[in-house]
């Protein structure tokens, strides 16, 4: 059985957002606009995400 995964894509800028923000978009490893990565779908990733999820895109993969 594989584990479930998510593709995070930045695709605005951490430049004026609130510190935690910022900060979970660096935890989840984005770097740069355009810039993604591939993490496991925990619970802990799935906070991060929240709490920046007007800037990023998120595709579900298997």
């Amino acid at each position: 059985m594989t584990a479930k995964t998510l593709k995070v894509t930045l695709v605005k800028s951490l430049h004026g957002q609130l510190a935690n923000i910022r900060n979970s978009a660096r935890g989840l490893g984005l770097r740069h606009i355009g810039h993604s990565v591939v993490v496991a779908d925990t619970a802990s990733n799935r906070g991060m995400v929240n709490a920046a999820s007007h800037m990023l895109k998120v595709e579900e993969r298997q």
